[in-house]
C-alpha cells in the first residue's frame, strides 16, 4: 500500500502498534446494519435506548469492543458546547494535604462524567495569578483552587478549598479553625501541658494566618500562655518533613522549656519528630507532638501520630458537588452572584505521639 512520505495512514500506524485500528459511529451502523442515531443512544445510555431490544444493545456493545469503536469526544463537544472538563490548580503534587483533596475531587467528578485537568503552581506567584486564565482558555467548565488564593472573578464557577479572599463568584470551603484550635489545645491542656511550642505555617499557605489567630485566641481564652519563643515558622516550600525538623531545631535552640509542640501539619510533625529523637528526647515520653490534617502516613508513623483531623477527601468531594450544582446553572452562565462560604468541622485523632506531661 502506497502512503504519503512521513504520513502513515491510520490503518498502518495502528498495525505497527499492534492494535486494532479505530472506526468512526457511521462505519460502526453500518457494520451493524443499524442507523448512527441508534449506535449513539446505546452506546451513551441515553434514555431513549430503553425502547432498543436488549440483545440489539449487546450486539452493538461487542462490536463497539471488537472493532475498537473509540467516540468523537471532540466533535461531541462541538455540538454540545460541553467539555466535561474542570481544572484543578494545587500547590504541588504531594503526599500530603492536596492528593487526599484530589482524592475526594477526582471520585465526585469522575461518577459525574467529568474529567479534571490539573496544574500545580509550586507558589510561583506569575503561575499563581495566570493559572486560573490559563485553565478558562483550555474550556474547562469550572475551576477548584487548592490551597490557592483566587483574586480576580472568572467567567466560569470557582470553588476554592481552604480559600479566605471574598471574590463575586467563587465558593470557598473552610475549615473550622476555631473548633479545631479548641481541640488542639484542649487535648494537650487536659494532658497536663502549658509550656506548648507551635508551628506556623508557610506565609504563601492559604491558613496560616487564620489558623494561627484562632490558636492565639483560643489560647487566650483557656488562660493559656504562648511564648514566643517556642514559636517557630516553617520555611521553603517544599512539601517534605525537611521545614518540621529545622524548625524543632530553632525551637530546641532557644533552650526554653516546653513539654509539647503542635505542628502546622503532619509532615511537619514527622520532621519535628526526628529532630527530637536526634537531641536525645523520647517521644512522646519527654515531648508530647500534635500534627494537623490526618495524612495517610499519620497512622503509620513512630509513633503514630496525634491529629487534628481536616477532612480533607470529604473537603474534595464537597467542592466537586458544589461546582457541578453551580456548573448546572445557577443563572445563565452557571454563576452566584455573590460569594459565599461552607464551613467543615474537624475531628481528634489520638494515637500515640501525646502523653501526658512529666
Amino acid at each position: 500500500m502506497c502512503e504519503t512520505p512521513g504520513v502513515a495512514s491510520k490503518e498502518g500506524s495502528a498495525r505497527r502498534k499492534g492494535v486494532s485500528p479505530s472506526i468512526n459511529l457511521r462505519e460502526l451502523g453500518k457494520h451493524l446494519a443499524l442507523s448512527p442515531t441508534t449506535v449513539s443512544l446505546v452506546l451513551n445510555g441515553s434514555p431513549g435506548a430503553a425502547s432498543i431490544p436488549k440483545e440489539t444493545q449487546d450486539r452493538v456493545f461487542e462490536a463497539a469492543k471488537r472493532l475498537n469503536y473509540r467516540p468523537n469526544f471532540l466533535a461531541r463537544s462541538l455540538r454540545s458546547q460541553r467539555t466535561y472538563l474542570v481544572g484543578v490548580m494545587v500547590p504541588e503534587l504531594g503526599e500530603g494535604y492536596a492528593s487526599l483533596v484530589l482524592n475526594g475531587i477526582e471520585e465526585c467528578l469522575l461518577a459525574a462524567g467529568y474529567v479534571n485537568l490539573v496544574t500545580s503552581h509550586r507558589h510561583k506567584p506569575e503561575l499563581i495569578e495566570r493559572g486560573p486564565h490559563l485553565l478558562y482558555e483550555r474550556c474547562v467548565e469550572g475551576v477548584i483552587a487548592v490551597d490557592t488564593p483566587i483574586r480576580d472573578e472568572l467567567p466560569i464557577p470557582v470553588v476554592s478549598i481552604s480559600g479566605h479572599d471574598r471574590v463575586p463568584g467563587v465558593t470557598n470551603i473552610v475549615l473550622n479553625h476555631h473548633r479545631a484550635a479548641e481541640l488542639g489545645l484542649r487535648h494537650l491542656m487536659e494532658l497536663g501541658h502549658r509550656r506548648i511550642a507551635f508551628f506556623q505555617g508557610q506565609s504563601f499557605s492559604s491558613d496560616s494566618e487564620v489558623r494561627w489567630q484562632a490558636i492565639r485566641e483560643t489560647a487566650a481564652r483557656l488562660g493559656l500562655p504562648v511564648q514566643p519563643k517556642l514559636i517557630a515558622r516553617l520555611e521553603g516550600d517544599s512539601p517534605s518533613p525537611q521545614a518540621g525538623y529545622c524548625a524543632a531545631k530553632q525551637i530546641l535552640s532557644a533552650r526554653e522549656p516546653f513539654t509539647a509542640l503542635w505542628a502546622f501539619n503532619d509532615i511537619s510533625a514527622i520532621g519535628a519528630v526526628r529532630a527530637f529523637i536526634e537531641a536525645g528526647k523520647s517521644v512522646p515520653r519527654d515531648v508530647s507532638v500534635l500534627g494537623f490534617d490526618d495524612v495517610a502516613g499519620a497512622a503509620f508513623h513512630i509513633p503514630a501520630l496525634t491529629t487534628v483531623r481536616q477532612p480533607l477527601a470529604r473537603m474534595g468531594f464537597v467542592a466537586g458537588e458544589i461546582l457541578l450544582g453551580r456548573m448546572g446553572g445557577n443563572g445563565a452562565d452557571g454563576q452566584s452572584d455573590q460569594s459565599s462560604e461552607q464551613s467543615v468541622e474537624p475531628d481528634l485523632i489520638v494515637r500515640e505521639s501525646t502523653a501526658g506531661a512529666v
